[in-house]
């Protein structure tokens, strides 16, 4: 049973699949007039969040709403944070409000791992630093698994500023657990070090690369957490790493192209891609819904 949910390495084939599966039947709740759940009434939820975020921090609010739960959410702007307040007296100041559940993005990896000390409550890594993104990758294997029909033996491409992305990481874990086959694509500078040790190859290669792929999934070029120069120019990545509508057509006719989101339209990815059939974007943030549904489903439910 775990009671955390910090790395996509917590989860096992078995607990994985768990999710996944349930958060399909979180999803079927889509089609009902009452898209609500009595599960966690009395339960409260925070959203603890250091970082701006769409997507996450909403998909949060609104499957702890499905179902039934209280929601706080807290922003660090505005909060005590801005005066000068510790994590920690943040976290002690949560557990004495009684929370059950504590969503947390945090700029410093391993920030919900701290957490997690301080805190009765069960705690969800909603991104910390360009550590880990455990819920991302959930959803997203979800996504794959609705379009193909599996995630054992899938050929699974990462492209692009893999150095900063929490997604890669928490991908590559949770790909790798459930059977999937994951080649990292990007220039030299925007590999880690040690990436060798993940349980993926690399190429710095794209086009040779998609062929054989039944997933391309495209990542942010995060030019935030860029303090250094690690291409040339926008233009001359965009020329080697981008994918337009001519890449697109050296995929197999059943791949897919993903993309967790905000995009760099233009950059790492054209909009004719992004709007096309092959592309499961809008799809990522609504199945984002039902996963995180089932992650707080079955860790404040105690079913896991």
């Amino acid at each position: 049973m775990i009671r955390h949910l910090l790395s996509a390495a917590d989860l096992d084939a078995a607990t994985a699949t768990l999710v996944l599966d349930t958060a399909h039947e979180m999803a079927l709740l889509a089609d009902r007039e009452v898209k609500k759940l009595p599960t966690l009434r009395g339960r409260t939820v925070v959203n603890l969040f250091y970082e701006d975020s769409t997507r996450t921090r909403i998909s949060f609010e609104a499957a702890a709403k499905r179902l039934s739960a209280d929601v706080i959410n807290f922003s660090a702007k505005g909060s005590s944070v801005s005066k000068g307040e510790s994590l920690k007296d943040t976290a002690l100041t949560l557990q004495a409000m009684g929370a059950d559940g504590v969503v947390v993005r945090h700029p410093a990896s391993g920030a919900p791992h701290r957490l997690a000390h301080w805190v009765d409550g069960s705690v969800l890594n909603a991104g910390d630093g360009t550590h880990e993104h455990p819920t991302q990758a959930l959803l997203d294997a979800y996504t794959m698994r609705s379009r193909l029909g599996r995630l054992e033996g899938l050929n699974v491409a990462i492209v692009g500023d893999v150095l900063h992305s929490r997604v890669a990481r928490s991908n590559v874990l949770l790909l790798h657990t459930l059977g999937a086959k994951v080649t990292l694509v990007a220039p030299p500078t925007l590999l880690p070090v040690g990436v060798e040790a993940w349980p993926a190859r690399t190429s710095y290669q794209l086009d040779s690369v998609l062929p054989d792929s039944d997933v391309v999934m495209m990542l942010r070029v995060q030019r935030e957490r860029m303090d250094e120069a690690y291409f040339p120019s926008a233009r001359e990545y965009s020329r080697r790493y981008g994918l337009d509508t001519a890449r697109m057509r050296r995929l197999p006719e059943h791949a897919i192209v993903m993309h967790p989101g905000p995009m760099n339209r233009g950059m790492e990815i054209t909009p004719e891609v992004a709007d096309s059939v092959r592309s499961t974007i809008v799809e990522q943030v609504a199945n984002g819904v039902s996963v995180r549904m089932a992650v707080l489903y079955l860790l404040l439910g105690g079913k896991v």
